[in-house]
């Protein structure tokens, strides 16, 4: 399966496609601009970069990105403007990187581990292995001390693009089940969808992985492609219809406990702008996290609730034999990596440093939120 990812990864986007896609923006004089005078007048904007999701249509990661957008719009008032298009509207979902570092698209707005294929080390900024650190708290390492690895990475990958992060997604279910798994015995043989390290990790426990874009699980659910699946968080799962092929979800799950959007800008096209407009797009990344993350505490709350009210979707907890477990695929997967490769042992060491640091600090001083929530509204029963 990692071959297939690659092979997409690898495809080469066609001439006629770039024409098409430039000649439908209309962005051509746009585009010149850009390239050629890095300070542009007035006069010449706005300047325009499209940027294409990997999300299929109905995707509430689309109104993520659009947030971002917005935010960004808003500040460059009139002198910049990005344009958004859905997933597949010139490339496919896991073609957004290639796509954005050869031109073909001005922006993306993806993750990390839709180019694993590439290098293993991408899945250490989203859907790494687990290290104690929740998403928020790895975002933050990405700040102080990822970003210096990731632009040695794509640079050594030698990918055109500058990408800034943003969103500490929150756990992902381990997935959609037709019958409830209870042991992680029971894993074993489960012909299930991730993406990713996580199917290294899955792979480990005895799954047979195939790593799909969200918008193709169903119909594979449907024709036995799959038996299992995991994609990301309730709303996404309820829009593209996951309790229609399943009906007990199992929520909870190492497989991919910290994971973020990785948005993305051709490097040519990001450093022709002028510098308050890079800064726009930069930042414009942090302030979309809280709005992101707002949207999805209020979504993805209530499409639990109608997942499990009106759609009578079984909800469970994963078993914690099956957290046990994976813990200790994870430490395999990961010794294999370090062995493999001296530039994942070099990054993953950076995260461990500070997990070991950040943890000591969050685990000694966090309140038990659980206690106080069963408190005042009862028993969660696990």
């Amino acid at each position: 399966m990692e071959n297939e990812v690659k092979k997409s990864e690898s495809a080469a986007v066609s001439k006629p496609s770039r024409r098409k896609f430039l000649t439908t923006a209309s962005v051509g004089a746009a585009g010149a601009a850009i390239t050629g005078f890095p300070m542009i007048s007035v006069a010449q904007s706005p300047i325009v970069l499209k940027m294409q999701g990997a999300w299929g249509a109905k995707d509430v990661f689309n109104e993520m990105a659009e947030e971002y957008v917005k935010r960004v719009n808003e500040m460059a008032e009139g002198r910049m403007r990005i344009d958004y298009l859905v997933g597949g509207s010139v490339v496919k979902p896991f073609e957004v990187m290639d796509a954005t570092s050869k031109g073909v698209i001005d922006a993306g707005h993806q993750v990390a581990v839709y180019w694993y294929g590439k290098s293993k080390v991408a899945s250490l900024f989203g859907s790494g292995p687990v290290s104690g650190c929740d998403a928020a708290q790895t975002l933050a390492w990405i700040h102080k001390e990822g970003t210096v690895f990731y632009n040695e990475l794509v640079k050594k990958l030698g990918l055109d693009v500058v990408g800034f992060f943003a969103m500490p997604m929150p756990t992902q279910p381990l997935g959609w089940f037709k019958n409830p798994v209870k042991s992680a015995a029971d894993l074993d043989g489960f012909k299930y969808r991730t993406v990713g390290l996580a199917a290294d990790l899955m792979q480990e426990l005895g799954m047979r992985v195939t790593q799909l874009p969200g918008g193709e699980i169903v119909p594979a659910m449907e024709r036995g492609v799959i038996d299992a699946f995991e994609f990301n968080n309730p709303t996404s799962d309820r829009r593209f219809g996951a309790q229609d092929v399943a009906k007990n979800y199992m929520m909870g799950s190492y497989h991919q406990s910290m994971e973020f959007f990785e948005i993305l800008f051709n490097k040519k096209k990001y450093e022709a702008l002028p510098n308050d407009l890079k800064a726009i797009l930069k930042y414009g990344a942090e302030a979309a996290s809280t709005a992101n993350y707002a949207l999805a505490m209020d979504l993805y709350s209530s499409d639990l609730v109608k997942l499990r009210d009106e759609d009578k979707v079984n909800i469970i907890r994963t078993p914690q034999e099956i957290f046990d477990a994976q813990i200790k695929a994870w430490d395999t997967v990961t010794a294999k990596l370090v062995a493999e490769d001296p530039f994942f042992a070099k990054v993953w060491e950076s995260q461990k440093n500070w997990a070991e640091r950040v943890g000591y600090y969050h685990f000694f001083n966090n309140a038990d939120y659980k206690a106080a929530y069963e408190h005042i509204f009862g028993k969660l029963g696990f």
